[in-house]
């Protein structure tokens, strides 16, 4: 892996959009119906709510909203001049991404039905790890791998297809993302009716898994890689 940073670091990246997708499905399906990471359905979710008379929640999508802000705010703040090549801060922020997913796993397993306050300090935890992760993640820049949103992906997928503008295209990344964020709702949903903290837990692992092998791989001292390479 360490001949080829950019296909590992890319591989790493795809496994965090699974387990964003097994986030997402613990949050809507587990915490009232909020989204911790995907932030696009969360604002629509929280629009729709505002209006009234729809049953859908108002306080989850703030709480998870103002969270995933200030998690990609202290992810800025802490890559602030690193390189966009992955970097021991990059190892720290996604292994706190892990701890913090790990443990807000540990009241959630410890409480067969969650009360509205704790829904709400397990979605305000998973909001402030997810937004770290997506702004560690938009550092380390693997082009169509955001691992929180794969709406851009979709565009390019098709937009890019021989039904498009044809021409080429990395459609293996693209199908890789959209397919896995997919199968980790999946997973979340299914690990769900287990228990609220199962999903967490498998998140958490596969994020520190990624926390330390984006660290023993990465090439070090800062050249940049080709990410962008088809």
């Amino acid at each position: 892996m360490r001949r080829d940073p950019a296909t590992a670091h890319l591989g790493l990246m795809l496994a965090l959009t699974f387990s964003t997708g097994i986030i997402d499905a613990v949050g809507y399906l587990g915490l009232d119906r909020v989204f911790t990471g995907n932030m696009t359905g969360n604002v629509v979710i929280l629009g729709m709510g505002l209006a009234g008379g729809t049953d859908l929640p108002v306080g989850g999508p703030l709480i998870a909203l103002a969270a995933f802000m200030g998690g990609a705010a202290v992810g800025g703040r802490a890559l602030r001049g690193a390189s966009s090549a992955w970097t021991a801060r990059h190892s720290v922020l996604f292994g706190a991404v892990g701890v913090v997913i790990a443990l807000a796993a540990v009241p959630a397993a410890l409480v067969d039905a969650p009360g509205r306050g704790l829904q709400y300090a397990v979605t305000a935890a998973l909001g402030l790890a997810m937004g770290c992760q997506a702004a560690a993640a938009r550092h380390v820049a693997v082009k169509d791998v955001t691992t929180v949103v794969v709406t851009s992906t979709i565009t390019g997928l098709a937009s890019d297809s021989v039904l498009g503008k044809g021409g080429g295209q990395p459609w293996k990344r693209r199908a890789g993302a959209i397919l896995l964020i997919g199968l980790g709702a999946l997973t979340g949903a299914l690990l769900l009716k287990l228990h609220i903290g199962a999903g967490m837990a498998l998140s958490a692992v596969l994020t520190l898994v990624v926390a330390w092998m984006g660290h023993v791989t990465h090439p070090g001292r800062g050249a940049r890689l080709p990410y962008d390479a088809a």
